[in-house]
């Protein structure tokens, strides 16, 4: 067995003379009288018992000190309190350096050194939010001992405090008037001022009860018996849902404002109102409201020029109703505050939805942008000469400011604005006709030039009630319109025909009558198959045409029958060369039949000078004779003689009284059968028929 070295010899040496030491030390006397605090405890009684403050062989004084103030060590160990606060851990565990002891019965363990090393300059104004409770308002002027009781005592009572214990709730100081309905502390409403005076602490979390909030009285908000009730809020319960603007306030404003203004906010846009509404405003139309351009814009309204420089007011009456102020306006809604300088005239048609901008750029009034294509809208387009017209000569200005220029309902015929040059000739045809829209000038003219066109649509036979066909086709206008030498107050040099053939008469107005009248008689038609004058019989290519074959006996008094009818017309009209009316043959010898055809009985059937007719008072061949020259084809010699036949002479031969003679009118000419006069007397005839032939009467010629 190996014998310790030195080494174990020595170290047990050591331990021997600590052990020694120390029981010497704590025989010792105490250094001096303990205080008064302290003194009053048996354990400590005698200041033998060192080790009860200042520890063993395990432990020291912190832990010591520790069992009898298990408080302040909580203190130190959760940093709270006015110990746990002291900032260095070690230090505020030296309880000794701030409380000392062995000073005698009359020493204050707690003093203004205590305080001082603490951190606290003046106990009297201590800051108690260094403890977690802010002191304010009334609290303020109370002395220390009004909460804390033994704040300053020398020696505390048997188990009282000096300033801890006291609960920083105010029901543990204060009564509670609401008899515990009210499960939120006091601070959650009061402040330290005044119970009356209401103190939201914390309310601005959620919302500053400043500007139009600031005076509003709790309930309300937070009305009885409703899920957000002051009863209903609990102190270490969940806090209740904050809520949004529009939880209480209707937005007067529309969805695309709102969600246009809320980009790149948090918590929007149910809370959209305090982009622009701030907390301190007293009301949504607080004077320190500002609305920036871009804000502007979202409503839908940019706010650039001809408006960048308009004042609000101007647009947003200040003392109209929301609705009335901010009504929603487009850009395009120009008549929204604009007043209408057209006095309504385009409220409806093809430029009301366009409001303004139908006609005017958006950023001025002048100069407008009506052209060509939108008057084409307007009902009236814009042609010829028109598309070049300013439009002051048709759209005058007014008479004053009173007035709107007139556009819309503007006359839009052409005789509106151009005077009829043809006076009254054609208005008995138009107002039988469907009337057009752009007027009635515009049957015949164009709107480049009143000649454009006028010839080729100007029907002349609609409008004058003369058809021009046939030669009339074939001739220039100006043959019956002779061109003026001056042109007339309306510039035209396009003359009438009344100008220059007087006034109208048919045929006759330009063309004279080669039969001198003969067919106006009385007692010939005026009118044949709805024609007049020469038309009756002519047609308009040449006057050798005929409607129809002409009528001998309706328009001569001379109807052609028997021979007459199959005659050639030049065998009583004989040709000659054309006269000054174009008329080539002679005009007939008359109607009588010796004005043609040469007399076969001498003259014995003309009537004698002052006398009774001889035979019927018939002075013509067709007294007994037809057309056809039969012989006595119509003779009656009952009738149409002095010598009635009877039975006795019905059947004697006509040549048996009736005998041929020289004859007495042309001398060498044909022999003539004597029919008158003759004797009526038997003994005229009866007897020798020389002695007969010795009675006969002479002829008288």
């Amino acid at each position: 067995m190996k014998l310790p070295g030195v080494r174990f010899w020595l170290a047990a040496l050591s331990l021997a003379l600590v052990v020694g030491i120390a029981v010497v030390d704590l025989r010792r006397t105490s250094p001096g009288e303990l205080s008064r605090a302290h003194a009053r405890d048996e354990k400590l009684e005698g200041g033998a018992n060192c080790s009860a403050c200042h520890g063993g062989f395990f432990s020291g004084m912190t832990e010591s000190c520790s069992e009898c103030h298990e408080p302040i060590s909580e203190q130190i160990e959760n940093a709270s309190g006015l110990h746990g606060t002291i900032g260095d851990r070690a230090r505020a565990e030296q309880c000794s350096s701030c409380h000392s002891e062995h000073h005698g019965p009359g020493f204050e363990l707690v003093n203004r050194q205590s305080f001082l090393l603490a951190g606290v300059s003046d106990p009297q104004e201590f800051d108690h939010q260094r403890i977690g409770w802010r002191m304010d308002g009334a609290h303020l002027d109370l002395a220390c001992s009004e909460c804390h009781e033994h704040a300053f005592a020398p020696v505390l009572p048997e188990g009282a405090k000096r300033f801890i214990g006291l609960e920083q709730d105010c029901a543990s100081c204060h009564e509670d008037p609401h008899e515990g309905r009210m499960k939120a502390s006091c601070a959650s409403c009061h402040g330290q001022a005044t119970w009356q005076g209401m103190n939201a602490v914390g309310h601005e979390k959620h919302l500053w009860l400043v500007g139009g909030h600031g005076d509003l009285d709790c309930r309300q908000c937070h009305a009885k018996d409703t899920s957000r009730a002051l009863e209903a809020m609990e102190k270490d319960g969940p806090p209740l849902t904050p809520r949004t603007c529009v939880d209480c306030h209707d937005s007067p404003h529309a969805a695309a404002f709102v969600a246009g203004n809320v980009t790149g906010f948090a918590g929007l846009p149910d809370n959209a109102c305090i982009v622009c509404h701030g907390a301190e405003h007293e009301t949504f139309r607080d004077e320190r409201l500002v609305l920036t351009p871009e804000q502007h814009l979202k409503s839908g309204f940019p706010v650039d020029v001809p408006h960048d420089e308009v004042q609000c007011d101007k647009c947003h009456a200040p003392e109209a109703s929301f609705a009335q102020r901010y009504p929603g306006r487009s850009p395009d809604q120009c008549s929204r505050c604009h007043a209408d300088a057209h006095a309504g005239q385009f409220a409806e048609g093809p430029f009301a939805t366009g409001d303004c901008l139908a006609c005017h750029e958006r950023t001025r009034w002048t100069p407008h942008t009506f052209d060509v294509e939108k008057h084409g809208l307007a009902e009236f387009t814009l042609t010829g000469s028109h598309a070049t017209t300013e439009c002051n000569d048709c759209h005058e200005d007014p008479p004053s400011k009173e007035y709107a220029r007139l556009f819309r309902g503007h006359p839009g015929q052409c005789e509106d604005c151009h005077a009829d040059v043809h006076g009254t000739i054609f208005a008995t045809r138009t107002s039988v006709l469907s009337p057009l829209p752009q007027g009635e000038c515009a049957r015949c003219h164009g709107t480049q030039t009143f000649a454009e066109g006028a010839r080729e649509k100007f029907d002349h036979s609609a409008w004058t009630g003369f058809v021009v066909d046939g030669a009339h086709a074939q001739a220039e206008c100006e043959v019956c319109h002779v061109p003026r030498a001056e042109p007339d107050l309306d510039k035209r040099r396009f003359g009438r025909v009344e100008e220059h053939f007087d006034r109208h008469r048919g045929c006759f107005s330009c063309h004279q009558d080669p039969h001198e009248g003969r067919f106006d008689d009385p007692r010939f038609p005026s009118v044949v198959d709805q024609k007049q004058d020469c038309a009756r019989c002519h047609d308009t290519t040449s006057f050798r045409n005929l409607w129809h074959d002409f009528d001998h006996g309706r328009w001569t008094d001379f109807e052609l029958r028997d021979g007459h009818r199959t005659a050639r017309c030049s065998d009583c009209h004989t040709p000659r060369p054309k006269d000054g009316f174009g008329r080539s043959w002679e005009p007939a010898l008359g109607t009588g039949c010796a004005d043609c055809h040469d007399d076969p009985h001498g003259g014995q059937f003309a009537p004698a000078a002052g006398a009774a007719d001889l035979l019927t008072g018939a002075t013509d061949c067709a007294a007994c004779h037809d057309e056809g020259a039969r012989r006595f084809s119509t003779f009656d010699h009952e009738r149409d003689s002095r010598f009635p036949l009877g039975e006795t002479h019905r059947n004697v031969a006509c040549d048996k009284c009736h005998l041929p003679e020289p004859n007495p009118v042309l001398e060498n000419g044909p022999a003539v059968i004597r029919y008158r006069p003759l004797g009526v007397e038997c003994s005229d005839c009866h007897g020798v028929h020389e002695e007969v032939l010795l009675r006969r009467k002479p002829v008288k010629r």
